[in-house]
């Protein structure tokens, strides 16, 4: 455990191109929600600002180490029948009575995830434990940010089975890096209270699912008028020359999909305050202002180890 905490230490310093949102997307959405919070809680997450941006992507790191994490990210819900997926329970006790826990994992845990992830923030507030709440709310930004990605509800989701692979980091991270600062309209309403989390987790996880095939599709036309050496290119990145999808490829797929990517990230965002706020609401509004600031270490304590456990639980 000592051998694992350490090397689980030292990833999290590493550099990491995150395989989900993309490391860009992931730190804007956690950073931006911050300003949705109502004043109380804005007092207490707007010093955690940094922290919250950069450990969005912890969650992507852990799957290096965890066997547990990867299906957390994900759920292949058209492996359970066509929309609405009446099929399959929204809850986790119901679902085990249905499906093998194996069969779950095989085929992603993301929204009953989710649903554990409110109550252990929920029960960080309860206690007013500071750290706890700010790990908590990073990775639940994170997962948050995941399902609002079509191809994180899709067994195609790199386009291995139509012969679209990398187009998973085309959709999340290269659209994101290259556009969103330049065309992206960032506003977004206050944090509002969410009256019924699994309804909403799994809407949220049916909207990606819907969008999935076009997603897909789009990429399929417009691959057919570029050849494939004009599809992509050779850029520096981190002092290595890298292959990525051309800035004119990027452009014209962002065009053709309007402005779905632009949409599903700023939904991310309103979701991610949203989430962090009822969790708040729900632990009975404990009064934040006195809670203690202090700065939090970069690798989880002991109930960070905890927070990492099986999503079963």
């Amino acid at each position: 455990m000592r051998n694992l905490f350490i090397f689980l230490s030292i990833l999290l310093l590493l550099p990491f191109t995150a395989n989900s949102w993309g490391f860009f997307a992931h730190q804007r959405i956690n950073r931006l929600a911050v300003f949705l919070l109502p004043p109380e809680m804005l007092r207490l997450y707007k010093p955690y600002m940094e922290f919250l941006s950069a450990h969005a992507t912890d969650a992507d790191k852990r799957r290096y180490v965890l066997a547990d994490e990867g299906p957390r990210h994900y759920i292949d819900i058209d492996h359970y029948g066509a929309p609405p997926y009446p099929s399959l329970p929204r809850s986790w006790q119901e679902a085990l009575l249905c499906y093998h826990p194996d069969t779950l994992r095989q085929y992603g845990i993301l929204p009953w995830h989710i649903a554990l992830m409110m109550t252990r923030l929920t029960k960080a507030f309860q206690e007013k434990n500071t750290e706890q709440i700010m790990r908590l709310s990073a990775d639940l930004g994170h997962y948050i940010g995941d399902a609002h990605v079509p191809l994180h509800a899709c067994s195609n989701h790199n386009g291995q089975l139509t012969g679209q692979q990398g187009i998973h980091a085309l959709w999340e991270s290269r659209i994101p890096e290259l556009l969103a600062d330049q065309t992206f309209n960032y506003w977004v309403s206050r944090a509002v209270y969410i009256h019924d989390l699994n309804a909403c987790t799994w809407q949220i996880i049916t909207e990606s699912a819907l969008a999935a095939d076009t997603v897909l599709q789009t990429e399929l036309r417009l691959s057919q008028q570029y050849p494939p050496g004009t599809r992509f290119a050779y850029e520096k990145r981190n002092g290595k020359v890298v292959r990525n999808y051309a800035a004119a490829y990027t452009k014209a797929y962002h065009r053709l999909l309007g402005d779905m990517v632009e949409r599903r990230m700023r939904k991310a965002i309103h979701m991610t305050a949203s989430y962090w706020y009822t969790a708040w609401v729900n632990a009975g509004m404990p009064p934040l202002r006195k809670m203690q600031r202090r700065k939090i270490p970069s690798a989880p304590g002991p109930e960070g180890q905890h927070m990492l456990g099986r999503a079963e639980e």
